[in-house]
């Protein structure tokens, strides 16, 4: 068993390369500060487009730039009420005379709840 044995480095543990010719990429140190005042810094590449904000590692709370670098304001949309898509789909014409056909319905007993109507029903047995 002992002549089976693999012999050699360790999973992904180092790299035979030699190091010499290699030119690293430039880096920057980019420094964060979060609300509870825990500061650290990121090592990014000088190309690399700084982000206004980032996780700080220790509460996990939004950490901003310390060079000033402002997050960008999303545009909000404002909220959208059920009458304004009745109104993408009707117009207040079309509205008034539905509005007018129903309560019409209603106040005839056709629709509404069904006590309404055995209501009425009662009232018309005994008015006839």
């Amino acid at each position: 068993m002992a002549e089976r044995t693999l012999r050699g480095a360790r999973l992904g543990g180092q790299s035979f390369e030699d190091e010499r010719g290699i030119e690293f990429a430039a880096r920057q140190q980019v420094g964060y500060r979060c609300p509870q005042a825990h500061e650290f810094e990121i090592t990014m590449s000088v190309e690399a487009d700084v982000p206004a904000v980032w996780e700080c590692p220790r509460c996990g709370a939004e950490a901003l730039s310390i060079s000033g670098i402002k997050p960008e304001e999303k545009a909000e949309k404002p909220a959208r009420t059920h009458w304004d898509m009745l109104l993408e789909r009707r117009s207040e014409g079309e509205l008034e005379d539905l509005l007018k056909e129903r309560l019409e319905l209603l106040r005839g007993g056709e629709i509404g709840p069904a006590h309404l109507h055995r209501a009425n029903t009662k009232r018309r047995k005994t008015s006839v």
